[in-house]
């Protein structure tokens, strides 16, 4: 009996040995950043392990300060950002010995959500502002010549994103102005599938978000630039020739031009095969690109 329980601790020693060897020869790339990426970022990571099988790539999201926070520290080998490096985080990589190099991976539309029953259908700039913007004129739906069936109280539920938010720095500078601030009182959430699911359970909400998590129980606004202007729906489409009015570019930051495995990742995720990845997720492919 006892022959048989060594025999067996030691099959279970030399597998756990052969398993920590087999981890040890996969390299690792780590991949840290935004939120509104990271369900691509996920899914191409375990495509990716179809690809090359030595290779690891482990994901997680915190929102684009997060990522470049962490390449800036060294701790990340790519950072996913929904908005370009701010010049205090170019300064600080520089100071810290990093060179941040910027990697157009795909588009997004930036869409304003509002629920199912809100019976609006076109918002333009002038009415962000008011809903969105400090000092804002619009509290209540009311202000916007809007009756919303279930809001009873008529007040507008303003949902945010985390100041750490790429999406949350593009769309203030998008649709408040360089120097706009939002309104106090807003709901911040920390990621983008938070914000859409609250919207689509609350009748007087109104947030925004990535295109990715656009659900068939929630409405998207036509964005015009005028009020009372022409408006562009997001799409995938709108997205990829920036015709929407939030549109925005989605990116990749590494410390310096990448080399090795980090580059082949790369170059794999910028080929038709990782592209048709992020267009299937329901972004826009940087290029044109041919999906079988």
């Amino acid at each position: 009996m006892k022959s048989k329980i060594i025999i067996a601790g030691s099959i279970a020693l030399a597998t756990l040995s052969f398993s920590i060897t087999a981890s040890a020869d996969r390299q690792l790339i780590q991949n840290k950043g935004s939120d509104t990426l990271v369900n691509v970022a996920q899914a191409w990571a375990e495509e990716y392990r179809n690809v090359d099988s030595n290779v690891a790539v482990a994901v997680s999201g915190g929102g684009s300060g997060t990522g470049i926070a962490a390449m800036i520290n060294g701790t990340v080998d790519i950072a996913n950002a929904s908005r370009n490096m701010k010049s205090k985080e170019l300064a600080m990589a520089k100071k810290k010995g990093q060179n941040p190099i910027e990697h157009v991976v795909g588009y997004d539309a930036l869409a304003v959500f509002i629920h199912s029953n809100n019976p609006a259908q076109t918002l333009s700039y002038e009415q962000l502002k008011a809903v969105f913007g400090r000092g804002g004129s619009a509290t209540k739906w009311s202000d916007l010549g809007l009756k919303v069936p279930g809001c009873k109280q008529d007040k507008i539920i303003v949902v945010s994103r985390q100041n750490n938010s790429g999406t949350y720095a593009y769309f203030k500078k998008a649709a408040l102005g360089k120097k706009g601030k939002f309104r106090q009182g807003t709901l911040d959430m920390h990621g983008s599938k938070d914000v859409v699911d609250l919207v689509e359970k609350t009748p007087c909400a109104i947030g925004y978000s990535g295109l990715a998590y656009a659900t068939d129980h929630i409405k998207m606004a036509c964005i015009s630039k005028e009020t009372g202007g022409s408006c562009i729906n997001p799409s995938v489409k709108t997205a990829s020739d920036r015709s929407y009015p939030i549109a925005r570019p989605l990116f990749m930051y590494t410390n310096g031009e990448p080399q090795g495995e980090i580059k082949k990742y790369l170059d794999w995720i910028k080929s038709d095969e990782g592209q048709c990845i992020l267009l299937k997720k329901g972004y826009a492919p940087y290029r044109d690109v041919n999906c079988s």
